[in-house]
């Protein structure tokens, strides 16, 4: 009975849920302060955490110098910490409250993708503003979520109810036949190929000039169910403004010639929106964890 996610055991991870809620309440601006100084104490409790952290940006920005990627860092650290009160607020919060932190921009490039009756993949990025940016989305245009499930079950409960809740469904990676009938059905279907997901899935090309483990699902899934491939990237704007959503037309000539240059321009995509908002970005993945053949560990 220890793996329900209501045994003792999990008791914490329901209270820890219960605060974040408790904060959801609050003014947005208040939530915003609290979360960058959630983000100050998550950096000095995961040295692991930082060291992941510290180790991307000197891969991905070795034009900084030393003070301004320490300055870049701290920043990802308190998006990071505003990121966990933005997932409460896209728990939890109503579409009354969030509908006016949103500034929305290229929708009809999704109408249009969508007009050829192929599906759409909503091809983004593992941002700190992930969760708040698909809830934003989701209350003018439906869509479809891939998703990792998490090790917590209790936390794993809640995650599916609050996305079942405000997203058509919920899709496990790995579940490639769920995703291409969301595809045939015409749905648009959230997909973020930017993590390490081992060798055996992926092919090696640039991401920040670095040799990159990279998954090759975009091209693959743009090619059996011929979906319109359309980039949406969401911004935390400075101050308390709220969020810039931003639909990209539809790629052009997409599958190419090539998984490979297919894979190549995908990772140039992503890495143009993460120059734009670099703190803003997942820096505390292991996006380099997986090595071609003979090549040392980054992370060690």
């Amino acid at each position: 009975m220890s793996h329900h996610p209501y045994s003792i055991r999990y008791w914490p991870t329901w209270s820890g849920l219960g605060l974040l809620w408790c904060l959801s309440r609050l003014p947005y601006a208040w939530q915003l302060v609290i979360g960058r100084q959630l983000g100050k104490l998550f950096c000095r409790l995961s040295p692991g955490r930082r060291h992941i952290a510290e180790t991307n940006l000197s891969l991905c920005f070795p034009e900084l110098d030393t003070s301004a990627r320490e300055k870049m860092l701290q920043e990802q650290f308190a998006s990071l910490g505003i990121g966990v009160l933005e997932m409460a607020m896209s728990w939890w919060g109503t579409d009354r409250q969030l509908r006016k932190l949103a500034r929305l921009e290229g929708l009809e490039h999704l109408h249009r993708a969508l007009d050829r009756g192929k599906g759409v993949i909503l091809l983004s990025g593992h941002f700190t503003t992930l969760e708040i940016g698909g809830r934003l989305l989701s209350m003018v245009a439906p869509f479809h979520v891939m998703y990792r499930s998490h090790k917590n079950v209790a936390f794993e409960s809640m995650l599916k109810t609050a996305r079942t809740r405000h997203f058509k469904k919920a899709i496990p990676r790995g579940d490639l036949r769920g995703m291409l009938k969301s595809l045939r059905d015409n749905i648009p279907v959230w997909y973020a190929p930017d993590q390490d997901y081992g060798r055996e899935q992926s092919i090696f090309v640039p991401f920040f000039g670095i040799s990159t483990a990279s998954v090759t699902g975009t091209s693959r899934l743009a090619r059996i169910s011929q979906a319109a491939v359309v980039p949406f990237f969401q911004t935390r704007l400075p101050g308390a403004q709220g969020y810039q959503l931003t639909l990209y037309p539809a790629l052009e000539n997409f599958p190419g010639e090539s998984v490979e240059a297919d894979t190549r321009r995908i990772n140039a995509l992503i890495e143009a929106r993460v120059r734009d908002q670099p703190e803003q970005y997942l820096w505390v993945h292991r996006r380099f964890k997986t090595r071609p053949e003979g090549e040392a560990g980054v992370y060690d």
